[in-house]
């Protein structure tokens, strides 16, 4: 069984920000151009990025015009997104399953599949309801998703990539309530070359998400299947981006 709490070591390396250095920032911003449009928040609205990362999303949302917090668990992820800090931008290294701040946001944010990492429910409830406390009566919270079904069909096979003399071997897997993926390295310019990762997320339903949103007095107001907010299908849709209101 993997370590349960894989992600501290592996959100904090380096082969981590390694691995995924590459991903598309351009498409990241897109969408929370098109978020942005479609929610229409009051100018200097309050905002919570919850596992902001090293803070591109917050930073985004901060030159918009918005007064953002981000919060991430990885202390290497927060000490780089600190040196981007202004007077309306501000992150903390925080566990989401802990509470921060009440009645304090107008809107909270978990992009990107940042959640479904804990080992046990009662983690994951916990971590909504940090959200929720966080948010003011009538606040909106975004979740971005991976939509369980159409990610049980399109499993991606075994496939290896390198970048800076680092190899990563890449195995995808998943069993009735969990993705799995296994990342080995090996790491050519270092002394102890081989380190071994395994990802686990949890798979999620909308009527999961609907009912530990519910729990917390939060009910769910839309449903968007893609990075465009395009109509939510349980089969075709690649992603499941959830927007819910706090009661």
């Amino acid at each position: 069984m993997p370590d349960k709490a894989w992600f501290k070591d592996w959100f904090n390396s380096h082969y981590y920000h390694l691995l995924y250095q590459h991903r598309d920032d351009r498409e990241a911003l897109a969408f929370i151009d098109t978020l942005i449009r479609f929610l229409q928040p009051t100018p200097g609205s309050t905002m919570l990025d919850v596992a902001c990362g090293k803070g591109r999303h917050s930073k985004a949302l901060a030159e918009m015009g918005f007064d953002v917090t981000g919060i991430d668990l990885s202390a290497a992820s927060v000490s780089a997104a600190k040196e981007e800090e202004t007077d309306r931008l501000h992150f903390y290294q925080h566990d989401m399953r802990l509470p921060f701040r009440v009645n304090y946001y107008d809107y909270a944010f978990n992009f990107f599949t940042s959640f479904g990492y804990f080992r046990t429910r009662r983690e994951h409830d916990n971590a909504i309801r940090t959200i929720a406390q966080s948010l003011k009566h009538g606040g909106y919270f975004i979740i971005d998703y991976l939509n369980v079904h159409y990610a049980e069909d399109h499993l991606d096979k075994s496939f290896t990539t390198e970048t800076e003399d680092v190899a990563f071997h890449i195995t995808k897997w998943q069993d009735e309530e969990h993705f799995f993926k296994q990342i080995q390295v090996t790491d050519h310019t270092h002394k102890n070359p081989h380190h071994l990762y395994t990802e686990r997320v949890a798979k999620f339903s909308l009527g999961d998400f609907t009912d530990m949103m519910a729990y917390q007095g939060m009910q769910v107001q839309e449903v968007f299947g893609d990075y465009q907010l395009g109509r939510y299908d349980v089969r075709r849709s690649p992603r499941m981006i959830i927007l819910a209101k706090k009661n």
